[in-house]
């Protein structure tokens, strides 16, 4: 598919397990900037261990987040393939990545590189984090939930719901 410089199509791509508030600030931003932003929801992240919720359960916050924020332009599906690959099957002119902190730009800009050698035609848009989110991931908010930590002020509600049922089933089975 040849991109279409009048209808300008952005991939926000991860694993969101979950999605956090930061998560959906990025996308909200990117939004924004773009006639149509598709957060690309990877069912199984090479980096990172098995995931806590299914790709289904994913998708579905982020989609029920974005309908409560009243964000339009933005579709939330699954993909399975490098990300350059996706960006360019659907007609992305870019892939855009949130950056907290220096450990998150040295990552990104490697990985902006290897996706720029694939796809020159795709541009990598680094949006930084808002600081209230800086501190901010999926890593973090699942050990506070281990622990009885506050996260409803870090995730949608739906997500501090059904982590808190999944952790007291894993501490039970313990």
């Amino acid at each position: 598919m040849s991109p279409d410089t009048d209808h300008r199509i952005a991939v926000v791509p991860g694993s969101y397990d979950p999605v956090t508030n930061g998560h959906l600030d990025i996308i909200k931003r990117a939004a924004g900037l773009f006639d149509e932003v598709v957060v690309a929801v990877v069912n199984q992240s090479v980096r990172k261990s098995t995931a806590m919720f299914t790709i289904d359960e994913r998708i579905g916050f982020i989609t029920e987040a974005l309908a409560e924020a009243g964000v339009t332009n933005v579709r939330v599906e699954p993909f399975y393939e490098l990300v350059v690959a996706y960006a360019r099957r659907i007609g992305a002119q870019a892939i855009v990545k949130g950056l907290r902190q220096i450990s998150d730009f040295e990552y990104e800009m490697e990985m902006g590189h290897l996706n720029r050698q694939q796809a020159p035609e795709i541009e990598s848009v680094f949006v930084m984090a808002s600081p209230r989110y800086a501190f901010l991931s999926s890593s973090w908010v699942k050990e506070l939930a281990r622990f009885e930590g506050q996260i409803d002020e870090l995730v949608p509600a739906p997500v501090a719901k059904l982590l808190a049922e999944r952790v007291a089933t894993a501490a039970a089975a313990d």
